[in-house]
């Protein structure tokens, strides 16, 4: 895995006046066409953060990420590993939707790169899973594709970062490395439970460990 940015400056991000101030931007063209920004899906004091490109028609209507077909699919695919939209985080690296779902420009990403960072910052994931090329640009800094960048395993300030399919990309078919694109989506979902149980085995030792070493230093005295 390669080296990834800190998440763990600054110590303490007020995410709801973050939300605020992001509910309310104007800080690039989207402003003047969304009908409102898109924030989040799930539960952001989760372990798990899912980030996608862009909200789509019907998040751009219901102000939530991941409520059209993509996101059934996705709801689907964390129900076959045991997870759901209270375990994980769904966000998106633009808040607002591009005019006729084009690919963000450069300068949208910039604009909208702060409310994700203090996303990131406020979570402290264990696990970032990148659904396709933006995101995973985003969060590895660097320009790859979604096809090379799958099946590596990437850091982000201590996060591990698995870079998957977007579930968009599912619906319209077609076969990547002799995969179609759900089942390559499937397989991930199965490494996204498998690190997860290990961070959460690591704190519990860690825990543990503290614990014992408290006992200790308690009896010295």
């Amino acid at each position: 895995m390669g080296p990834g940015p800190s998440l763990s400056a600054p110590p303490h991000v007020d995410i709801d006046a973050i939300r605020d101030r992001a509910m309310t931007c104007t800080d690039c063209r989207l402003a003047e066409t969304r009908t409102q920004v898109v924030w989040s899906a799930g539960n952001l004091d989760s372990d798990v953060l899912f980030i996608g490109e862009a909200p789509g028609f019907h998040e751009d209507k219901q102000g939530i990420a991941f409520v059209g077909a993509a996101g059934q699919l996705l709801d689907t695919l964390l129900g076959e590993v045991g997870l759901d939209r209270s375990q994980v985080a769904i966000v998106n690296v633009i808040k607002c939707r591009p005019p006729n779902n084009r690919d963000p420009l450069p300068d949208e990403i910039e604009a909208c790169r702060p409310y994700l960072e203090a996303q990131l910052r406020h979570m402290q994931p264990k696990v970032i899973v990148t659904l396709g090329n933006f995101a995973t640009r985003f969060v590895t800094g660097l320009q790859i594709g979604i096809t090379k960048a799958r099946g590596q395993l990437f850091d982000y300030g201590g996060a591990t970062v698995i870079p998957t399919f977007h579930p968009a990309a599912a619906l319209r078919g077609g076969r990547f490395g002799g995969l179609s694109p759900v089942d390559a989506i499937r397989a991930d979902m199965k490494v996204v439970r498998t690190i997860l149980e290990q961070a959460r085995a690591r704190d519990v030792e860690a825990r543990q460990q503290a614990a014992v070493g408290s006992s200790e230093q308690l009896g010295l005295f």
